[in-house]
């Protein structure tokens, strides 16, 4: 069974087509944020970017949560930024299909903005944009709109899915 790997920037919108997506497959959904360490949450919070070194153990975790899917599927959201984290999180897997959430600057930061309860600070796009990779030619999965609506994004990416079966 396939594992989509949700990803983009901080307020792409990840969480909620994430949620909708599992709900639509009936497979187990997971938060990459739940996976982060209280030093790297605090590190965050504190408006201080991670470091490839802080986030490695991060993406680890969620691989194996991958790993652990394998056999029934699921939906888990990522950054993802680089291209060496979306290879670590595939570790090999070829049913691992990557949904990039792309959207402005503006667009982030205007929903970063109006954004209460999350840890991560609108300070930190930046950071965020600077590190990202887009997904290449060779990588499995798909670019979508974040300007989209939620709804609009889940039904292109179910027929992308019903179309590559």
């Amino acid at each position: 069974m396939t594992v989509f790997v949700v990803m983009g920037v901080s307020g792409s919108g990840k969480t909620t087509l994430g949620r909708k997506l599992a709900d639509a497959l009936e497979v187990p959904y997971a938060e990459a944020d739940e996976f982060h360490s209280p030093e790297n949450i605090a590190k965050m919070s504190s408006g201080t970017p991670l470091t490839d070194e802080d986030r490695w153990p991060w993406l680890r975790s969620i691989a194996a949560w991958i790993h652990d899917h394998e056999q029934q599927g699921g939906v888990v959201t990522s950054s993802a930024l680089k291209r060496a984290y979306r290879d670590l999180l595939r570790d090999g897997n070829d049913d691992v299909q990557f949904v990039h959430l792309d959207g402005s600057r503006e667009l982030i930061a205007e929903r970063l903005a109006h954004r209460s309860g999350h840890f991560m600070p609108p300070s930190l796009l930046d950071s965020q944009f600077a590190d990202l990779e887009a997904l290449e030619a060779g990588e499995p999965g798909w670019i979508m709109n974040a300007a989209d609506r939620p709804d609009e994004i889940l039904a292109a990416v179910l027929q992308r899915i019903k179309l590559a079966e």
